[in-house]
């Protein structure tokens, strides 16, 4: 079973950057795949960004293709979710989530929450000027 801590939240004005990290324990992550969801005030819970096992292929929503970025590296057992040019409607509580162990290889991630297994406790992210 993996545990899933996520950090880097913070408050940033409209335009900045800030890199979220998804530190796991009890399982190597090379295995899972794993996804970025947010949940803004008032709102459901989206997926914004998920990265494969297999070859790292990832997937972005619309609303952060070209700003987010998702990478994983697999010796520090760590997921990061880089997010540039920050916008007032990114602010939301922000989730990590593993799907997994998979067997074999695997190309594709999902970005329903249905898809993952394992939930960190969440960062906020406030972007206000």
């Amino acid at each position: 079973q993996v545990q899933l801590v996520e950090s880097g939240g913070g408050l940033v004005q409209p335009g900045g950057s800030l890199r979220l990290s998804c530190a796991a324990s009890g399982s190597s992550l090379d295995s899972y795949a794993i996804a970025w969801f947010r949940q803004g005030p008032g709102k459901g819970r989206e997926g914004i960004s998920c990265i494969s096992t297999s070859d790292g292929s990832t997937y972005y929503l619309d609303s952060v293709k070209g700003r987010f970025t998702i990478s994983r590296d697999n010796a520090k057992n760590t997921v990061y979710l880089q997010m540039n040019s920050l916008k007032p409607e990114d602010t939301a509580a922000y989730y990590c989530a593993a799907e997994g162990p998979l067997p074999g290889s695997s190309f594709y991630c999902s970005l329903s929450a249905t898809s993952y297994d394992y939930w960190g406790q969440g960062t906020q992210v406030t972007v206000s000027s």
